[in-house]
């Protein structure tokens, strides 16, 4: 039984499809009522992927941060170690930084489940713009992944 007063149902379709006014996703409160709604949504899940690249980073930054804190101390608790020499340090971070490391990790999987979520609905205006903000996200805030290469030169300049 519908009444008149419910205004238009949801379209959902588990096939490709390019529907923008009355579109619904996750649930019936996320109905979409007009092309404007839809282009804001757009930007709103465009400028989200962004931003959890940028929590991706943070816990890239965070685990260097911790490396270069444990790396520290072994070198600083053994005086006589020969600093100049390549030796391996198992680096076992704090439960409090388990935690923090735990809570990154928690949120990018979070997210990426709402955006799988959200791709299965097969819009392609939402499969695109997650495409889009991963690609912005990642050329914006994922140059730091190359790692870090030795002076292939170094004896030659230095000579040590």
């Amino acid at each position: 039984m519908s009444s008149s007063s419910e205004g238009p149902a949801c379209k959902i379709s588990m096939l490709w499809n390019w529907y923008t006014v009355d579109a619904c996703f996750i649930s019936r409160n996320w109905h979409i009522r007009s092309v404007g709604a839809y282009a804001g949504m757009l930007v709103v899940l465009f400028c989200l992927v962004i931003l959890v690249e940028g929590v991706r980073r943070l816990g890239r930054d965070y685990d260097r941060r911790i490396v270069t804190h444990q790396h520290a101390i072994a070198l600083s608790s053994e005086p006589f170690v020969n600093k100049t020499s390549s030796t391996t340090i198992a680096i076992k971070p704090t439960y409090t930084q388990q935690a923090v490391r735990s809570l990154f990790h928690t949120v990018q999987f979070g997210a990426g489940y709402m955006f799988m979520l959200l791709a299965m609905y097969y819009n392609g205006g939402v499969i695109l713009i997650l495409f889009a903000g991963t690609y912005a996200g990642h050329f914006l805030i994922g140059r730091d992944t190359l790692g870090h290469a030795e002076n292939p030169h170094k004896e030659a300049c230095c000579g040590a």
